[in-house]
Parts: structure tokens; sequence; C-alpha cells
């Protein structure tokens, strides 16, 4: 039971690694929270999780909303001891037809979005806690059709980075969670026809050095490492999980 008692916020909590790492938490004794853009899908992921979770429909690219959501934690539990910075959205396109509003959308939710939810949560945050904020392996390597998604991921790793020289003083740790290619609801909804998404798979896999595509188990292994006492000398790295993608 690693995680026994600690209060543990997920965003992007209700599909892919963020409920899989939420189910995880959950049993390891945490007290999970859980957000997501849509009520009804984050209520049936909350009867999914199991025990005392709890979620809230909360839009994590709207300052509104975190206000909203930090003031019900901050009602209901009054802390948090583990903050997985993991809601975010990947829209794949060439750089030729990347509109404004698709620019701001992935910008607003994969770094501004991640930025005040840490900023609102550290009053609630105490010496001991540990801050995790899903990177990406785009942030790494130069893919076709990702220049905004991989560099709002390269923003996010810096963040990592930055928030933990920040925050170290007050005891608290941040790290990032580096994920390669990863079989998930996301890979439905990137810009892929459906067609051809078996064909990108094994592309994917392909390309990868353990020749196989990524569980959403296993990044949220890697999340209970860094959430728990387990990483207790580890600060402002980039978790690299991705069957050694950008490693070898």
């Amino acid at each position: 039971m690693k995680l026994q008692e600690k209060i543990a916020l997920i965003t992007g909590g209700n599909s892919g690694i963020g409920l899989a790492t939420a189910k995880l938490f959950q049993k390891e004794g945490a007290k999970v929270i859980i957000t997501g853009r849509r009520k009804e899908v984050v209520d049936n992921a909350v009867k999914e999780i199991g025990g005392e979770a709890i979620g809230f429909a909360s839009d994590t690219s709207n300052l509104e909303h975190i206000d909203h959501l930090y003031a019900q934690i901050k009602e209901l539990y009054g802390r948090i001891d583990v903050l997985y910075l993991n809601a975010g959205i990947a829209k794949f396109e060439p750089m030729e037809i990347v509109t404004e509003e698709r620019f701001d959308e992935l910008s607003n939710t994969n770094f501004k979005g991640l930025f005040f939810n840490a900023q609102k949560a550290l009053p609630l945050m105490e010496h001991g806690a540990s801050i995790i904020i899903t990177t990406s392996a785009a942030a790494q390597i130069g893919s076709p059709n990702m220049s905004v998604y991989g560099a709002t991921k390269a923003a996010a790793r810096n963040l990592a980075r930055t928030l933990s020289g920040d925050l170290l003083r007050k005891g608290i740790r941040v790290n990032g969670i580096s994920p390669g290619p990863i079989d998930t609801p996301i890979m439905h909804k990137v810009g892929i026809p459906e067609e051809a998404l078996d064909e990108v798979k094994e592309g994917f896999a392909a390309e990868n050095p353990m020749k196989r595509i990524g569980t959403a188990d296993e990044i949220a292994k890697a999340a209970l490492f860094l959430a728990s006492d387990d990483s207790s000398y580890i600060a402002g790295v980039d978790l690299a999980v991705d069957g050694g993608l950008t490693q070898l």
C-alpha cells in the first residue's frame, strides 16, 4: 500500500493512462480524485475505479474550472499529496494546415492548463508531496505532423524541470513521465483515419526497439513509482517509458 491515505488528483483520469493510474493508485491505498471534460464519462470512470474515488467534470484549459476544482478539493480534503497532471490532447496535422484555433487548443490544454493546475494546487500541497507531469517522446523526436503537439510537450517537459527547481525548497518533488506510443483511446482522436489505425500501430511497433507499443498499465506503474516514497531522491527527471525509443 504505497499510497496509503494519500490524496491523489489525476487530471484526465477518466480514460487511458489516467484511468489506469487511478485504478492502481486506489489499489495502493490512495483516495483518488479524477477529472475529465464530460460528466457522464467521469461518473462511469469513478464507478470503474471503485473505493472512495470521486470525480469532477472540469476542463483543464479553463481557468474558472481550475479555480472551482481546487476550491472543492480544499473543502473536501484540505490537501493534495499527489498531483498527476495527465490531461492532454493530441492532434497530428501537417504544419501547412494548422489553424490558430488548433494551435490555441493544443497549447491551452497541454501547457497553460498544466501550469495553472500546478499553481492552484500548490497551496494544498505540503512537504513530501509529489507532482507528476505527462510529457511525451514527441518532445524529443522531430516527428512529421507533430509540430505543435511536440512543442507543447517539450514545454511540459521543461515545466517539470523548472517547477522542480522552484518547489524543492518546499519539499515538493516534480517529475515527468515521457510515454512513447501507447495503445489507448487517444489513438482514435489524433486525426488518423480509422481504416489506417492498425497500420499506423504496426508502424509504431516496427520502429520501436522492443517491437511493440506500450500499455496504459505500464505508464501507471511508472506514475506510482514517482508518486511514492520509492522515488524519494528523484526530482526533475523525465522518465522515458517508451520501449527505448528515445534512448537507443
